[in-house]
């Protein structure tokens, strides 16, 4: 059924009960400067040397290890972003622009995604803003 090997926790230990752990020599506890003792990190509390296996498998088996990623589920969803300004500044700004006689098309499109990207990004038009696009547009006559 499942072809996998079956793992267990914990390092392995040799056969030969003459090898002694090489961190602790055999007490199965460690200790520091200070006195305190705790259960030795490399035989784990058995006194014998663990053997190395050149191999630790490492391989994630949760099923939600293979689901994507959080942020891959924003283009699959296909948000879409409006095409006109939402709030009251904005779609004002938008009208003088779109009334505009002294600039192309292209640069009338421009400037209203500029526009609709502020709001999205600051909630509304900032003042420096609004400047900024009347000052691209020209003077109003």
């Amino acid at each position: 059924m499942n072809d996998r090997p079956q793992r267990t926790g914990g390092p392995t230990f040799s056969a030969a009960a003459d090898e002694v752990c090489s961190t602790c020599g055999g007490d199965r506890r460690i200790g520091n400067s200070f006195g305190l003792t705790t259960t030795c990190p490399s035989c784990h509390g058995s006194g014998r040397k663990a053997e190395n296996t050149g191999f630790h498998d490492v391989t994630k088996t949760k099923p939600s290890h293979y689901g994507p990623t959080p942020g891959s589920n924003r283009a699959a969803q296909g948000v879409a972003k409006p095409q006109w300004p939402v709030t009251p500044g904005g779609e004002m700004l938008a009208k003088q622009v779109q009334a505009s006689a002294k600039v192309t098309a292209e640069v009338k499109a421009r400037l209203i995604r500029e526009i609709v990207e502020h709001e999205v990004s600051h909630g509304t038009c900032t003042q420096t803003f609004v400047k900024k696009v009347r000052k691209q547009l020209g003077p109003l006559t």
